[in-house]
């Protein structure tokens, strides 16, 4: 698929190639597992050779004979006495950048941890020595952030010699539309909304329809749900890396949060038991949910739900994991029945957060959230505040714009400044969102 977006991201990863010339630099690249790391990386030092070390879940030894063949590629040096340790290929590497500058990518950097973890105390001790003189741009790429995390928390040895960090993001709204629209000029507002609830813009899905030519709904079904698709196995396959052998536990969560139990009782109810600390880990070391309160509240948590993050898990929750035994059947046909048939609903959820991003990216709103009473009858969509101007704007999200009801959103909105006194002199805005806004 051609190249889209991360304008930002290569513009700085080219300029700390150019700074790296003259003194080392450490970057921390890191986001979810499909995102568009690499492509990125490529695509930014694409125009000159440079050195790639892919941490692949093999001993050692076996490493550094695959790094030793990329060394002598790149460089046409043969490493002296075949090294066997990365410590002693790191520590090559940067002597090299004292002569030369060069660029390293690290891939899958995290995997370290599986391998030999003591890899960390020799780079540190490597890079504090040598780097002054180097002229090095290292790159260290992870997609697991909690053990990216670990690896550069401040107890570990490689804390503070980073001089960059970049996480990386799904797709921007307007990236997402400029795909579609590039690949399907004859686009429709519910294609395009097909194609974010489905995706969430995260790269490798929306490369994965775009180049099966998947560009509606029942096209981007379709293709997701067949014989051959790597949909039906993806959650499962990196997930599980992810929560090891509780899985079972984290996947039951997350498919009632997917279904719509997103109250902790709700959700522990089915499961039995305290769940308390899988909800935390999901939140804060993995980062597939978040609690949501209503806007300004003091976020009591009996009036709090969680929401899962991702819409890709959110999907393959709702609909794959839940029906595992039809794709055990090859009932594919049946699955996507079953999708079409209440996809309506699903996406209503999916259009709201739509809007919210694209409000985000506006740059307009130092606050945006949602908002229900405590009985959770009376809701607003979207409340997207500036401080800064103090204005408050109250948003009502509908698949079609003529269902929206002003009256009624300005008698939602009064309820909630009965609550939240501190907006009742801020300007006021009411207005409706649908697919034609998108």
């Amino acid at each position: 698929m051609k190249f889209f977006d991360r304008k930002t991201e290569l513009a700085l990863l080219r300029r700390i190639r150019e700074e790296s010339k003259s003194s080392a630099r450490m970057t921390i690249l890191k986001g979810r597992r499909r995102i568009g790391k690499t492509s990125l990386l490529m695509e930014a030092y694409g125009d000159e050779d440079f050195l790639y070390f892919f941490v692949a879940r093999k001993n050692e030894a076996d490493l550094c004979v695959d790094f030793s063949e990329e060394i002598s590629r790149y460089l046409g040096i043969t490493l002296p006495g075949g090294a066997t340790s990365f410590e002693a290929i790191f520590r090559f590497i940067l002597e090299v950048a004292q002569t030369r500058p060069l660029t390293l990518v690290i891939d899958e950097f995290q995997d370290f941890l599986r391998i030999n973890a003591s890899v960390f105390s020799a780079m540190q001790r490597d890079w504090d020595r040598l780097k002054d003189k180097a002229r090095i741009n290292l790159v260290v790429s992870g997609s697991i952030n909690r053990m990216m995390e670990q690896i550069f928390a401040s107890d570990q040895p490689l804390y503070g010699r980073a001089t960059n960090e970049i996480d990386l993001m799904p797709f921007s709204t307007g990236s997402i539309k400029e795909i579609l629209a590039f690949h399907a000029p004859g686009w429709t507002p519910d294609s395009l909304l097909a194609l974010w609830t489905f995706t969430g813009g995260v790269a490798k899905y929306v490369e994965l329809l775009m180049d099966q030519g998947a560009h509606d709904l029942e096209a981007m079904v379709g293709a997701m749900v067949s014989e051959g698709s790597i949909v039906p196995g993806e959650g499962r396959v990196l997930l599980v890396d992810e929560f090891g052998r509780d899985y079972a536990t984290y996947f039951s969560i997350l498919s009632l949060i997917a279904a719509g139990k997103t109250s902790r009782a709700e959700i522990q109810n089915v499961t039995g038991g305290d769940i308390g600390g899988y909800l935390t880990k999901l939140e804060s070391e993995y980062r597939l949910i978040a609690k949501n309160v209503p806007f300004a509240s003091n976020g009591h948590n009996r009036n709090m739900r969680y929401v899962l993050n991702d819409n890709f898990y959110r999907f393959w929750f709702r609909f794959i994991c839940k029906y595992q035994a039809l794709i055990e059947l090859r009932a594919y046909g049946r699955l996507r029945e079953t999708i079409l048939r209440d996809y309506a609903v699903f996406s209503g959820k999916a259009l709201e957060g739509y809007f919210v991003r694209k409000l985000s990216e506006t740059g307009r709103y130092t606050r945006i959230g949602n908002w229900w009473n405590r009985k959770g009858e009376n809701e607003i969509d979207i409340v997207a505040v500036d401080d800064g101007e103090r204005r408050i704007d109250f948003f009502e999200v509908k698949r079609n714009a003529a269902r929206f009801d002003k009256t009624v959103l300005q008698r939602r909105a009064e309820e909630f400044l009965t609550v939240a006194a501190e907006f009742a002199a801020y300007k006021k805005d009411f207005a409706g969102l649908s697919l034609a806004d998108m």
